[in-house]
């Protein structure tokens, strides 16, 4: 029970993207490969659902989960922080990631891509005013 004004959320813990049967190995590279994120164990009870966890550097997980009917994601979308959009764009290119700088908020730096699943992410860099 909370007590009167203290917040029932303390914060984000995941964000889950779902992905088609069999993704695994093209979410490994793309998330761990393209994007660096280290792959976490998953439980032993929910290694039968498919999927593969990643850490963010912020201690929080980047989750992928299977659906049978797969439909990507195109216009909602988790929102990535990085130090430096540059090098994330050279990484794109080295990669072979298609990835679209958006300027509408400007002097915010920002891009938009897509997972290999046609999932809708942004990353934007940490560099700007809150």
């Amino acid at each position: 029970m909370t007590g009167e004004g203290s917040p029932l959320i303390s914060g984000l813990d995941h964000v889950q993207i779902e992905a088609p049967p069999g993704h695994e190995d093209e979410a490994r590279h793309f998330y761990g490969g393209f994007l660096g994120l280290p792959e976490l164990p998953k439980p032993d009870v929910l290694l039968p659902n498919g999927g593969v966890w990643f850490a963010l550097p912020d201690g929080r997980h980047l989750h992928t989960g299977v659906v049978a009917d797969f439909a990507p994601r195109t216009k909602g979308h988790p929102c990535l922080r990085c130090p430096d959009l540059d090098a994330v764009l050279k990484r794109a290119a080295e990669f072979g990631v298609e990835i679209q700088q958006d300027f509408q908020l400007a002097p915010l730096r920002r891009a938009f891509l897509h997972d290999p699943f046609g999932n809708r992410l942004e990353i934007v860099e940490e560099r700007h005013e809150r």
